[in-house]
């Protein structure tokens, strides 16, 4: 192919994906408002569990819910509905991220409980399809990733903000090469979509009686999406005078994540969905590994909750699955009671996790047999749930009222 073939080739497929994006925008500008929950008749939950660990996670994440929504369900208030078939064999099977028939049951629940699930990289014995989160997110709009990072007896209280549906990612399968030298990849920014991610961050401190936002960018090096991101940033910051508002660079907002003298100055955090993946990565082995930390993906619609870590085929394939630790998912499973409403069901999931995991630690989960059994950590929380001096406990253990 001459070289003029190949830049004409590069030039259609870029006004393909700009096309694509501009009706994005469109798209954006009606979207309605948001799901109230206090308004459906039922809840549907759907339960998706994903591959690798994520069936052996999820289903004791699913035993709590069902014990915590036990009235709820009986009423017929909230159901729980199991949708299988998100597996890497299934997907690679259609040699699609989500196959038609499961995103069609996901369509029909209101919020999703979703175990991790396999994204092939080069190298792998599975073809390169994309993934199955970042198809999910685009499919069901679910532009805001939430992850809270707690750390009571550091004082670390954290909760982060990434755009789900622009960035880096959102093109990740769509990139080019040009010639057998050049390739291309290509990163996103809208205005609509950079302000409504944003707009939540700010809204979650002016609820929650916090009185600062940190915006996170490379807006020195990548002037023009991440240079819109912060100009954004500054103008809807003007909508909330309450709030004082910064802003600093992802490399050295990584650093003091981990400066012990600074890191408890930060709150609210809001940033690009590529930084957002690393620096919540790092957040939760400050945390305690990302075992510990579970994710909200929220949309106007539809919301789907999720550990933030892989599906460890590794673990699977040494025998070793049962092991697993299921606190990110049951962390994710709070986040879910939250978003539907339920919120004391939440606090006092989280305050039981806290218990379980930074103050008591009555069993380990080591990940192999040296350890507890993800079952056994799940009846371990739900005896710590049904204790009804929960409250002082947690706020005896963490010297916080809860």
């Amino acid at each position: 192919m001459t070289d003029q073939a190949q830049l004409e080739k590069a030039k259609e497929h870029f006004a393909k994906l700009v096309k694509e994006q501009l009706d994005r925008v469109e798209e954006m500008k009606r979207s309605q408002g948001w799901t109230d929950y206090s308004k459906k008749e039922r809840i549907v939950i759907g339960i998706v569990g994903g591959d690798g660990i994520g069936p052996y996670i999820t289903k004791h994440a699913h035993a709590i819910l069902k014990f915590i929504l036990a009235d709820d369900i009986k009423s017929g208030k909230v159901e729980l509905r199991v949708i299988e078939g998100l597996t890497i064999e299934n997907r690679v099977k259609v040699l699609k991220a989500i196959p038609d028939d499961v995103l069609v049951e996901i369509k029909k629940c209101d919020v999703i409980l979703k175990g991790p699930t396999t994204t092939p990289k080069k190298g792998d014995r599975w073809p390169n399809i994309e993934s199955a989160n970042v198809a999910m997110r685009r499919e069901l709009d679910l532009f805001a990733n939430v992850r809270p990072m707690r750390v009571p007896a550091q004082g670390i209280d954290w909760i982060f903000f990434r755009e789900n549906t622009e960035g880096s990612y959102i093109l990740g399968s769509r990139g080019i090469n040009v010639t057998d030298d050049l390739a291309f990849d290509f990163c996103v920014a809208t205005t609509q979509g950079s302000e409504r991610i944003i707009r939540l961050a700010f809204e979650h401190a002016k609820k929650n009686g916090i009185n600062k936002v940190t915006v996170v960018t490379k807006a020195n090096v990548i002037k023009t999406t991440d240079g819109k991101f912060l100009s954004v940033a500054e103008k809807v910051a003007m909508d909330y005078p309450g709030i004082k508002w910064d802003d600093w660079f992802i490399d050295i907002m990584t650093a003091k994540l981990i400066d012990e003298a600074r890191r408890t100055e930060f709150r609210v955090m809001v940033m690009p969905n590529l930084y957002g993946d690393i620096i919540t990565d790092e957040a939760a082995q400050i945390q305690g590994g990302v075992g510990t930390a579970g994710s909200a993906n929220i949309g106007t619609k539809y919301a789907m909750f999720e550990a933030i870590h892989g599906s460890a085929p590794r673990m699977v394939e040494e025998g070793r699955a049962e092991y697993a630790d299921p606190s990110s998912i049951i962390k994710a499973a709070a986040m879910l009671l939250n978003h539907i409403g339920r919120t004391e069901s939440s606090k006092r999931l989280e305050f039981a996790l806290d218990i379980c995991t930074q103050f008591e630690k009555r069993i380990a989960i080591t990940g192999r047999s040296s350890g507890a059994s993800g079952e056994q950590f799940a009846h371990y929380l739900m005896e710590t749930l049904s204790d009804c001096g929960l409250e002082a406990k947690w706020s005896r253990y963490s010297g916080r009222m809860p």
